[in-house]
């Protein structure tokens, strides 16, 4: 089975597997910019013949993880003709992307499932979830009196300041995107608008993402750096109370809204949304902001795909010490001090969706109490978010 990297002379077989694997249709206009945008994406390949049967896309990205960049390789477009199904082609992608991801440093992946219990498998978790609110028009009631105003602008006329505002708000989460302006222009406008509001002293301290049709407001991002932006943004969706019978709103979990609009009660829908895999523990670990502590803890990882990440840790005293295991070696008997975890349960504790003591209450950490509530004090409170899609 011989995995091959696409030529950009190869890109219209990869657009001709996504269409019939994913159901739709490039117009024929629309072909030479999907290959431009393809220039961005290692593609891994396995042919049969002449035939394109499977392929995988790495998209070179990074994320903030505790204010740092991280790189990361988002996984996307993950396909395989039917007649060509259970061969072990996806398995073997998969396993070949996680090697080229470490070379090319980068240190955790992202991707969005079609299944989470098939990529879980192979060692990508839950790293977030979303919530979808609803709301009717007879609760648009304007809220607070904020002193500042909103100004509207779309992919031509995107502003420097919206990315700025993004940033700042990315900072509070952990695993955001970091946005170049034309990931903005390609991928997050579409055909939305954007409002953005501005304080008195003119400066943007928050905006929302929306459009309007068949009267309904899709909300599809709303971020505000502080309380006079969130009344600011909700005023301007209550100002389309004759226009609309509804309104949804994409937010984070960890969101205030809707808390303090006069009617909180509202439809919400909370669920999985990305998943995320660390693809080098080493090099995650030691870039990871821990909270000082002058207490010690090994963590005896185990990985099935990425076996360059199975050894044991020693954290604590600012540092990290790694002993890694002898390929093809097993131990006598199991660590006797220590946290045995795989790779799934590091990544939901370092990503901040899950805590050390609901893991180890459901049984995804093997050791003592004690040594848990030192893992406690050591991993960050950050709170996971992620608004994209790839």
């Amino acid at each position: 089975m011989e995995i091959k990297h696409l030529t950009e002379e190869q890109y219209i077989d990869s657009m001709k597997l996504s269409m019939y694997a994913f159901q739709y249709k490039i117009k024929d206009e629309d072909i030479e910019g999907r290959k431009e945008r393809l220039k961005y994406h290692r593609i891994l390949g396995i042919y049969e013949e002449e035939q394109l049967a499977a392929k995988l896309h790495i998209i070179p990205l990074e994320i903030m993880v505790s204010t740092k960049k991280w790189k990361m390789g988002g996984i996307a477009g993950v396909a395989t003709f039917p007649e060509y199904r259970r061969k072990g082609y996806v398995k073997a992608l998969i396993t070949e992307a996680l090697k080229q991801m470490k070379d090319e440093g980068e240190i955790v992946s992202l991707l969005h499932p079609f299944d989470i219990s098939f990529y879980r498998n192979y060692g990508w978790e839950i790293f977030t979830d979303n919530k979808k609110i609803t709301i009717e028009n007879k609760d648009l009631q304007f809220h607070g009196n904020p002193g500042g105003y909103v100004k509207r602008y779309d992919k031509e006329t995107h502003h420097k300041e919206i990315e700025e505002v993004y940033d700042k708000y990315a900072s509070q989460f952990s695993g955001m995107l970091v946005r170049e302006t034309e990931w903005w222009k390609l991928s997050v406008y579409h055909d939305s608008q954007m409002a953005v509001y501005y304080n008195e002293n003119h400066e943007a301290t928050g905006y929302l993402l929306f459009n309007v049709s068949d009267r309904k407001m899709d909300v599809q991002e709303i971020t505000a750096l502080n309380q006079e932006a969130r009344e600011g943004l909700w005023n301007f969706i209550c100002q389309h109370d004759s226009m609309v019978d509804q309104v949804s709103i994409l937010v984070s979990v960890h969101e205030h809204f809707p808390y303090f609009i006069h009617q909180p009660k509202q439809k919400s829908e909370v669920y999985p949304y990305f998943m995320a895999r660390i693809v080098d523990a080493e090099a995650c670990l030691k870039k990871y902001s821990f909270s000082h502590t002058d207490e010690q803890i090994f963590l005896h990882i185990d990985d099935s795909y990425a076996p360059w990440n199975n050894g044991s840790y020693l954290i604590g005293n600012e540092e990290i010490k790694v002993y890694k295991n002898k390929p093809g070696s097993t131990c006598a008997q199991p660590p006797q001090r220590g946290i045995k975890l795989n790779i799934n349960a590091l990544t939901a504790m370092l990503f901040g969706y899950k805590r050390p003591a609901d893991l180890y209450s459901m049984g995804y950490l093997q050791g003592s109490q004690s040594e848990v509530n030192v893992l406690e004090k050591m991993i960050s409170p950050v709170k996971p978010f992620f608004y994209d899609f790839f």
